[in-house]
């Protein structure tokens, strides 16, 4: 099987540290804002002796206030140095993905794809040489989006094996309107990653694989050919190791 990663907070692994080494667990580490505005290069170093397993990595990105589409220059300049900071800890760590959010909201964009577009294009082209250089790829995830194509469009003008998706199924489950099958006709041939995780179309609760409503036999069927990272996303201890069990009916 497979060994999936686990999602977590920069902040939090000091308190999960037993529960990772226990299982010994890929992870993928979410820097917010406020860890980057601490974080020195000694504490990168401590984490990685203290991870002496070896584990896989991934990150996660910032994105509370950022825009990396912003029509506002200075906004993308902002965007744009905090997501260099996660390129600098990755110099050290090595992650195989860094996972950053799209920032499209179609009322905020007035439906305009094609503004959103060109100041993602702006942001993405800057950045990709540094992810290329380091053997990264950058993963785009869907958030808001109700239907795929700005997350295609942008694929199609980046046009890079190193630049992909990364399918979060508890956002397409939560604000989908079209159904799952046309989200993977579209997006499939870039998708490099899944978060995993479920709800009932209600809020985005991250509950554990199952125990929501979202239709994990047609995604898994759909992408069975795709050599894909696989990140749990459920939020308790007892949903990731409920979540790790029934993965392993997919994989």
């Amino acid at each position: 099987m497979i060994n999936p990663h686990i999602h977590i907070p920069y902040h939090r692994i000091g308190d999960y540290l037993h529960f990772i080494k226990k299982y010994l667990l890929n992870l993928e580490i979410y820097f917010t804002s406020n860890s980057l505005d601490i974080i020195n290069n000694s504490d990168i170093i401590r984490l990685k002796e203290r991870l002496d397993y070896q584990p896989f990595l991934t990150f996660h990105a910032p994105f509370m206030d950022l825009s990396p589409g912003a029509v506002d220059s200075k906004v993308r300049d902002v965007t744009i140095k905090r997501f260099s900071y996660v390129f600098d800890i990755a110099e050290t760590l090595k992650p195989e993905v860094i996972v950053f959010h799209s920032g499209y909201e179609k009322w905020k964009y007035a439906q305009r794809v094609d503004i959103w577009l060109e100041g993602s294009l702006i942001t993405w082209r800057s950045l990709l040489p540094r992810a290329t250089d380091l053997g990264l790829k950058i993963a785009i995830e869907n958030i808001f989006e109700d239907e795929p194509t700005n997350l295609r469009l942008l694929m199609e003008e980046m046009g890079s094996k190193d630049f992909g998706i990364c399918f979060d199924t508890g956002h397409c489950n939560l604000f989908s309107k079209i159904p799952l099958e046309e989200w993977l006709r579209q997006l499939k041939p870039y998708i490099i990653e899944l978060h995993l995780h479920d709800n009932k179309r209600d809020t985005d609760t991250h509950s554990s694989i199952g125990d929501g409503t979202f239709d994990f036999d047609t995604l898994f069927s759909m992408l069975k050919d795709k050599n894909l990272i696989y990140t749990i996303e459920a939020h308790t201890p007892e949903d990731v190791l409920k979540s790790l069990e029934r993965l392993k009916a997919y994989l």
